[in-house]
């Protein structure tokens, strides 16, 4: 019987999505991480999700990637997928302004599917190489992802720029969601006891002090 590491019985898996539309290099985005070099023809016949153990910083974990290439008309499946994602890629293309200015849409969908005021989402502009093409300026990315509250890499495919930063970067943004919404509350502070007696025994003084215009003489 073969016998189960316990480090690996236990690692962390995280469930992440590519998001996209076309002609952003998803799928050569996706596969690049997972078989860790550059491909000069990516095969068509992999399937669309992927596993890779990796670490980040210093945790092994276990990264189940989803890329949603050839989905991109399909409502009902990226409605589906943004339901199972824990966290999300978005990539556009830096060559291409339409792609830009899908993402905020993508990011809406994330939102109302997870009933969430916000989500862990890094935005990925991809090709940085061809910046003789650039359609949109770095800092139009930086803002976008400030103003969403999300990371943001310039990555290229080409030349395998930022590929696993993008997804560690992504495990990082899981973790500080996780962080922040489950951060204990903290009990409201309470005054010293020495200043609790001496309210007490100004509203003993108050009560005990005559308002009337006559005066009048207590028993």
């Amino acid at each position: 019987m073969a016998v189960v590491n316990p480090r690996l019985q236990f690692m962390r898996e995280y469930k992440l999505v590519v998001v996209g539309g076309g002609g952003v290099d998803k799928r050569d985005f996706a596969i690049q991480f997972i078989q860790s070099n550059v491909l000069d023809e990516p095969d068509p016949t992999i399937e669309d999700s992927y596993q890779k153990q990796c670490v980040v910083d210093d945790e092994v974990v276990l990264l189940d990637v989803l890329d949603t290439s050839g989905q991109e008309e399909y409502g009902a499946m990226r409605e589906q997928y943004m339901r199972t994602g824990e966290g999300f890629l978005l990539v556009y293309s830096i060559t291409s302004r339409n792609s830009f200015e899908e993402i905020e849409t993508f990011y809406q969908q994330i939102i109302r599917v997870k009933d969430r005021d916000a989500f862990p989402v890094v935005i990925v502009a991809n090709h940085c190489e061809r910046e003789y093409e650039r359609q949109v300026g770095m800092n139009e990315g930086r803002e976008l992802a400030r103003r969403l509250n999300c990371g943001f890499v310039e990555a290229s495919t080409t030349g395998r720029i930022n590929v696993d930063e993008a997804f560690y970067t992504l495990v990082r943004e899981i973790k500080r969601h996780a962080s922040d919404q489950y951060k204990p509350i903290q009990p409201p502070t309470l005054p010293p006891k020495d200043a609790l007696q001496d309210q007490e025994q100004e509203e003993e003084r108050r009560s005990s002090k005559c308002w009337c215009s006559d005066g009048c003489v207590l028993a």
